[in-house]
């Protein structure tokens, strides 16, 4: 894994959303600047802690100038189906080929319960206007993120 880091220029990507609407980040970050928050696995307990607390928090996010976008390898109607059932209020995008999580730098070697496997690590990138990563989130438990995010657009 060759993950990005603060001051690199982010890959522009166009993918699916929960509704199976293209969502592009160029588009994005005309409006705002764009927390790309990568996690594992829709509707698992981690993942539905973390996506809450964002929905929850989307307007201090919207106040901060952020939209958050989540990323994992689900299909579309595992998302949507996510989203109906956690009434998130962001794009869910669908990166089954996990080719954005690669050139992001978030897929590779897991370790659970004894077994080693390729996946997605739970990372997120602030992406500035600019499109250059402006932070790195990587020290977070899921029930906090939201809260760590928030901290450093405040400061």
């Amino acid at each position: 894994m060759n993950r990005l880091q603060a001051g690199d220029k982010a890959p522009l990507f166009t993918l699916l959303d929960q509704n199976g609407r293209e969502v592009s980040l160029a588009t994005l970050l005309k409006d705002q600047q764009v927390l790309v928050y990568f996690y594992p696995k829709a509707l698992t307990p981690g993942c539905t802690v973390q996506a809450e607390n964002l929905r929850d928090q989307k307007d201090a996010l919207a106040q901060l100038n952020t939209i958050a976008v989540g990323i994992s390898p689900d299909a579309v109607k595992k998302l949507k189906n996510f989203e109906d059932k956690k009434e998130l209020n962001f794009p869910l995008l669908s990166d089954e080929d996990h080719a954005i999580a690669d050139a992001f730098g978030v897929w590779g070697p897991k370790k659970f319960m004894g077994k080693e496997y390729d996946g997605i690590h739970r990372i997120s990138f602030l992406i500035g206007q600019d499109g250059l990563v402006k932070h790195v989130f990587d020290k977070f438990k899921t029930k906090d993120h939201h809260q760590v995010v928030i901290d450093f657009l405040s400061a």
